[in-house]
């Protein structure tokens, strides 16, 4: 696995959040797989979040975020996959909550609801955070349904 890399991918409404997510994860000595999008134009929204969560059960990210205008959309698609623990957060104590409790590895931001400050935030906590395991193991390991 690569232990410094963290996948994002969004849609057109989180397209202007995009850089400023890359460069708190730059600063934090993360390299980034960049699924685009790459513009403010239209587009589908499950295009870009499938290959994020792939990148993370391939081991080819540690972690991933996500970024719509709800958050909704790319969780909901991102949640999809086995092993794959996408948490809509809207602060930075829901985002650590997400690790600590959750083991979640994708974040997703909703965009249209939380400031570019509030991002930054919820990335850099996320990132630093770690899973607490205990009690919470035993949930975490009841969430994946085998096919």
């Amino acid at each position: 696995m690569n232990k410094k890399a963290i996948a994002i991918g969004c849609d057109h409404a989180g397209f202007a959040y995009k850089k400023i997510v890359m460069d708190v994860l730059e600063e934090n000595g993360f390299s980034v797989l960049d699924f685009g999008t790459d513009s403010e134009e239209s587009v589908d929204y499950p295009d870009f979040i499938h290959p994020v969560a792939e990148s993370i059960k391939e081991e080819k990210a540690l972690l991933g975020i996500i970024i719509c205008g709800s958050g909704n959309g790319v969780a909901m698609t991102a949640n999809k996959h086995q092993g794959i623990r996408a948490a809509v957060c809207w602060n930075a104590t829901l985002a650590e909550l997400s690790r600590l409790h959750n083991n979640a590895n994708v974040l997703s931001i909703p965009a249209r609801f939380v400031t570019e400050e509030v991002a930054k935030e919820m990335v850099s906590v996320f990132i630093k955070t770690a899973f607490e395991g205990g009690r919470h193991q035993r949930r975490v390991g009841k969430i994946d349904v085998s096919c």
